[in-house]
């Protein structure tokens, strides 16, 4: 079965809530309709969040801006993308849209094609967040094994050299010299256990180096004005 979007959608015209069904269910979406901003916030909190908003800012009980506030201010809805649509072409209004976390603001009358472009982006743009968040509990998964990796290997070194000094002294107290094939042995067992130490340090350097290049979820998370360029 394909896994159809879902995208929740609240308008004070009820003329635009239709229309929208309409349109985005023959392109595959699967929608559903609130009728006021206090149903979104129901609809959201439930076990199946939509993959999307897109909601009016002016709606009747609760505004489009406390939902939006709500959306982004609570760990398990934080990331869905929110549509404002509004009435008001207002510079200082679309700014603080942005601020508060929603993914756009689309003025009144809008073309439809324009929003079926943005609505499409948010959800692109979601995905690769969802992605680059895995890629860093990957990456923080691979650092821990790294450092696992690294204190074994060190145990082991240790306690095969404590094991090789014990056979040494062992020849040596019974008048034998240690012999030329476990010495040699000896040493490459030594060689070996550098080489791995020496490709696990410089795993964790490249790491290490990656990692301080990226833009990582904690920088996108941030609101616009807290970020640093």
């Amino acid at each position: 079965m394909i896994n159809r979007k879902k995208i929740l959608i609240s308008d004070h015209d009820a003329l635009n809530l239709d229309f929208f069904d309409l349109m985005l269910s023959k392109l595959g979406f699967a929608v559903e309709k609130a009728a006021d901003g206090q149903l979104v916030l129901e609809k959201i909190s439930g076990d199946e969040p939509p993959d999307m908003l897109i909601i009016d800012v002016v709606l009747p009980k609760v505004s489009g801006w406390e939902i939006l506030r709500a959306v982004k201010t609570d760990p398990k809805t934080m990331n869905i993308p929110v549509l404002l649509l509004s009435e008001i072409d207002d510079v200082k209004e679309i700014v603080e849209a942005f601020e508060l976390g929603a993914y756009d603001y689309i003025v009144k009358p809008f073309n439809f094609l324009v929003v079926l472009a943005r609505i499409r982006s948010a959800l692109r743009n979601n995905v690769l967040i969802s992605q680059l968040g895995a890629r860093e509990k990957r990456l923080i998964l691979a650092e821990n094994l790294n450092a696992d990796l690294k204190q074994n290997i060190a145990s082991l070194q240790n306690e095969t050299e404590e094991l090789i000094r014990e056979v040494s002294d062992k020849f040596e107290k019974d008048g034998a010299s240690f012999p030329a094939r476990f010495e040699e042995r000896a040493f490459a067992v030594k060689k070996l256990f550098y080489n791995i130490k020496k490709n696990i340090e410089q795993t964790g350097t490249e790491w290490r180096s990656l990692k301080s290049k990226e833009i990582g979820m904690t920088i996108l998370e941030k609101p616009i004005n807290t970020v640093k360029l």
